[in-house]
């Protein structure tokens, strides 16, 4: 997520005094180091997106943010696209292709497409010509027939207009713990209300974030529905997302696989993901789990046929399953100032275990 530029050293005339200017800056580098500063400049760039509470995702629709985000983190996802926001380009590609190669029947279609937003102008042209004449006569004016004509276009003068069927209709959402890493951990994304249309500050994208989670049980009342706990699935999902991010991990979503997440070691276009996961949530308190009313995935016990058929799968397609416990801290312990902002974060643990299906042909040795 960002770009790295070094400072030239100034260059001398001499050998010697090349030299020493050499000795001389990678004394002051290591000097930095021991300070932990660094002496090269970084530039993170400041991208836009807009919450939707809807979706539960954040909307990226500036052609140049799409970008920076994919290709710095293959961020996100397009919201007409499997991965990488690419509609566009195959759209274009798809009618660069059928123009050498027309047939008959779509001819037939095109032909009739233009005579339909033919008459659909000349109507429109019509009904703006006789308004204009209405107008012409309560101001005492008078127009020519040709005037009239010339607003009116004809089947000879009158030509398609250029189709808006290529334009941009795709955005990129990012996933609300993929949008607060990149506002909070990163400080790369800014985020803007739906409504306002006014950036958010920190403590509103945190606690927006959570109430975009409503509870699914019906019964369960307003007031109680939007109280702050440590189980939110929000706060789950980001702790495991800043987990292996902060790790170098690409984390994307593993629903292909039948698993919550993939790991991808450099990114999706260079090689499959290596590790499949599945984030098991464990209550420090089991009586919170009682009171939850979030229902969580994977928080209750899990049969063996469940974790064989998803070893399997995974085996098939040579992923190694994960599952990743997140112990999530007992409500008694977590003030509910701690889970207003992200300082509840440091009471988060997460611990793994890999799961092998074993072959007894394969792992004599």
């Amino acid at each position: 997520m960002t770009s790295v530029h070094q400072a030239n050293s100034p260059q001398t005339q001499t050998k010697g005094g090349r030299k020493r200017n050499q000795n001389n800056n990678k004394f002051i580098a290591t000097a930095l180091g021991i300070f932990a500063i660094s002496p090269v400049r970084v530039l993170n760039p400041r991208c836009k997106g807009t919450f939707d509470p809807i979706t539960r995702s954040v909307w990226i629709t500036g052609q140049n943010d799409r970008i920076i985000l994919w290709r710095h983190g293959f961020f996100g996802k397009g919201n007409l696209s499997r991965s990488e926001p690419s509609w566009l380009l195959r759209q274009s590609n798809i009618r660069s292709a059928a123009s050498t190669q027309t047939t008959s029947e779509e001819v037939t279609a095109k032909r009739r497409a233009e005579r339909k937003q033919f008459k659909s102008d000349r109507a429109r042209a019509m009904a703006a010509a006789a308004a204009e004449a209405e107008a012409a006569f309560v101001e005492g004016r008078t127009i020519s027939a040709e005037e009239t004509r010339a607003l009116i276009p004809s089947a000879a003068t009158w030509k398609p207009s250029s189709s808006t069927q290529n334009a941009h209709q795709e955005h990129m959402q990012l996933t609300l713990a993929e949008a607060f890493f990149l506002t909070w951990a990163l400080g790369c994304l800014n985020i803007y209300h739906p409504k306002t249309l006014e950036p958010m500050s920190l403590r509103e994208i945190w606690i927006a974030f959570q109430t975009a989670y409503p509870p699914p049980d019906l019964q369960v009342s307003p007031s109680q529905a939007h109280v702050l706990r440590p189980d939110n699935p929000f706060i789950v999902n980001y702790v495991f997302l800043h987990h292996y991010r902060t790790l170098g991990w690409v984390v994307k979503n593993g629903l292909k696989f039948c698993v919550d997440y993939l790991l991808y070691k450099r990114g999706p276009v260079f090689h499959h993901a290596e590790f499949a996961l599945v984030l098991i949530p464990v209550y420090q308190d089991p009586e919170d789990a009682k009171s939850s009313p979030f229902l969580l995935p994977n928080a209750e016990p899990f049969s063996w046929q469940w974790l064989s058929t998803i070893n399997r799968v995974n085996s098939q397609v040579q992923k190694t399953l994960v599952l990743s416990y997140v112990n999530i801290p007992a409500l008694s312990r977590v003030s509910p100032s701690e889970l207003a902002s992200p300082a509840c974060l440091k009471r988060y643990s997460i611990r793994e275990v890999v799961v092998r299906r074993f072959v007894p042909a394969r792992m004599r040795d």
